[in-house]
């Protein structure tokens, strides 16, 4: 049973389940437009400070149809559901689209909702991926600048410091307080699925914020996190995912398997809260701070970083939440993930950490397949965590 209030947690779930619902009951409210974003790194805060509703634009869960005719069946989930979303208008409640980060398979999806949307501003200033060259600030400093001026003109606001800073004081409270509820999951003594946890960190995604943290609060001070975990389930850390949010079934096949997830890094998870943005300096400097520090906090494949890795973040952040174990959750098609797998198998495999990889796809989940080799993982790391009898 979850510790967390069913009703608080409903309020969260319907908005994480269908965000253009939510943003379209949003907007009838206050008239102020929606913008939405790409992942992984644009900063909400700006648009918040416009008075818009910032909206991380989601994978939707209904299956793919004009979308495949629009991008190549190799591209990922996620950049087929966008198209297809813009295709068949599920993206209509949107007043423009801004983005920070590219692939080559994003890039595709953008460019199919400039053509399926056309009436829609779409603007895109790419963060530099190279996080610690001398020029990287700056570079990063402009693009910052470059955003600011389009979302103003989007939306009609000036961002003025004072509206930025305030922005920003909301969402470090959303994402601290959320946490909040990583700490108590690794300390094993809050009892919540890995399904609800991404429930948490998707719907802050999509919502207002003051109204998430409000739900969030009542959640929080209604726990009573005294349960400690049976011995008997074997912990472990889930990893990748970039973009798209893991199925919740599949989540849920997991730890019918004996599984307690503990931690992760996920994108709905871990890395989308992992950093604060510094309150004691120029906001809009502090914005290009959050960008760098952020992949420190939780390093990423996608970015380079001379001081940090990723392999070496996970090794350390096992040791932490005393997992014992490893399952990469892998987008089909998504490169960067599947480039820097290497890296992180060879160095979990150097530190005889147990390590599963299972791929995902938009449609469909190969359940009993999948349930079969987690169950044979969590097997294998159970015989592995026996002690031998001493035959002396």
């Amino acid at each position: 049973m979850s510790d967390l209030n069913p009703e608080a947690y409903a309020l969260l779930a319907s908005a994480a389940a269908d965000p253009v619902t939510y943003a379209q009951g949003w907007k009838a409210r206050t008239g102020h437009p929606v913008v939405g974003s790409f992942p992984m790194n644009f900063p909400s805060e700006l648009t918040h400070a416009t008075g818009a509703l910032p909206v991380v634009i989601q994978e939707s869960r209904t299956p793919i149809t004009e979308g495949r005719s629009l991008l190549p069946e190799f591209y990922c989930g996620y950049t087929r559901s966008l198209a297809d979303q813009a295709a068949v208008g599920e993206l209509d409640v949107f007043d423009a689209f801004v983005l920070a980060d590219h692939c080559v398979q994003l890039l595709g999806a953008v460019d199919v909702i400039r053509w399926s949307i056309p009436s829609k501003p779409v603007h895109f200033a790419q963060f530099i991926s190279s996080m610690d060259d001398p020029w990287s600030g700056a570079q990063v400093r402009d693009k910052i600048g470059s955003l600011r001026v389009e979302v103003e003109e989007i939306v009609g606001t000036v961002v003025t410091a004072e509206r930025l800073a305030n922005s920003i004081r909301l969402f470090n409270e959303n994402r601290r307080i959320l946490r909040e509820f990583y700490d108590l999951r690794r300390q094993g003594v809050l009892r919540i699925t890995a399904s609800e946890m991404q429930t948490l960190v998707k719907s802050s995604m999509v919502m207002d914020i003051e109204e998430h943290t409000a739900i969030l609060l009542r959640l929080r001070d209604g726990l009573t996190p005294d349960a400690a975990a049976p011995d008997s389930l074997v912990r472990i850390h889930l990893s990748g995912h970039f973009c798209a949010p893991p199925r919740p079934e599949l989540l849920d096949v997991i730890e019918e398997c004996g599984v307690l997830v503990v931690n992760d890094d996920l994108y709905h998870g871990f890395r989308y809260i992992s950093t604060d943005v510094p309150e004691d300096v120029d906001p809009f400097d502090a914005l290009a701070l959050w960008y760098l520090d952020r992949n420190v906090n939780a390093p990423c494949g996608t970015r380079v970083q001379r001081n940090v890795d990723w392999d070496s973040y996970l090794v350390s952040s096992l040791d932490d939440s005393a997992a014992d174990g490893v399952i990469t959750l892998m987008s089909k098609f998504c490169e960067p993930l599947m480039l820097y797998y290497p890296e992180l198998k060879k160095a979990l495999d150097g530190h005889d950490i147990p390590v599963l990889l299972i791929e995902t796809e938009h449609e469909g989940l190969a359940e009993e397949s999948v349930r079969t080799r987690v169950e044979t993982f969590v097997e294998r790391i159970r015989r592995s965590k026996s002690t031998v009898p001493s035959l002396a």
